[in-house]
């Protein structure tokens, strides 16, 4: 058999092949890959073996193999969501138990390093500030319009005595306007480093 037509069988690239043979894995008879003995060699030398493969002699005496096929669970396109309760390593774990992802020994290498990369670049974003946790936000941007909440209705029971001796509705209109600037620009100052 041919190294495209193994590579084939496998379902692996030409490249993956080519590794094989570079160490060793591979066994020739002439030109051709013996399929049997190399596939002894897989089971022997790569991490989680080789997928089973079944053999077979055509009529005309032509070697044919057959490479059961592995079909994941769900579809590999599927939004990944970190849940509230996981960390991102955790995911990644639950991710690739529901896909049944299968790669071969350099295939999962490589993935890994991507992932490990991956993780580490948003461990330093988070620590450096470039990411944030969405409940944080959430949280601090609640507790700003619950001060921003109080500070406004504090304004009738604080003013009202003052807006009581007013006159005409421009006068009041304009004491209102004016305690609200006061009170909006008090909680910006309180948001930039004061204190309330």
């Amino acid at each position: 058999m041919k190294q495209s037509a193994f590579a084939e069988l496998h379902g692996v690239s030409r490249k993956t092949v080519t590794k094989w043979k570079e160490r060793g894995w591979l066994v020739f008879a002439g030109d051709e890959v013996d399929v049997e003995a190399s596939n002894v060699n897989l089971k022997r030398y790569r991490r989680d073996g080789i997928g089973s493969v079944t053999q077979s002699v055509t009529q005309d005496g032509k070697v044919t193999a057959k490479r059961a096929t592995k079909k994941s669970v769900t579809a590999t396109d599927a939004e990944v969501t970190v849940r509230a309760d996981e960390t991102p390593a955790r995911a990644a774990e639950r991710i690739l138990a529901a896909t049944g992802m299968e790669l071969d020994f350099d295939e999962a290498r490589c993935m890994k390093e991507n992932y490990l990369a991956l993780l580490n670049q948003l461990e330093y974003d988070q620590k450096s500030g470039l990411v944030v946790a969405v409940a944080d936000v959430a949280k601090a941007v609640g507790e700003e319009y619950a001060k921003v909440r109080t500070k406004l209705l504090a304004i009738p029971a604080e003013q009202a005595p003052a807006i009581h001796r007013l006159r005409t509705v421009l006068e009041v209109q304009d004491a209102l306007q004016e305690m609200i600037v006061h009170a909006l620009e008090e909680l910006t100052r309180d948001g930039v480093g004061g204190t309330a």
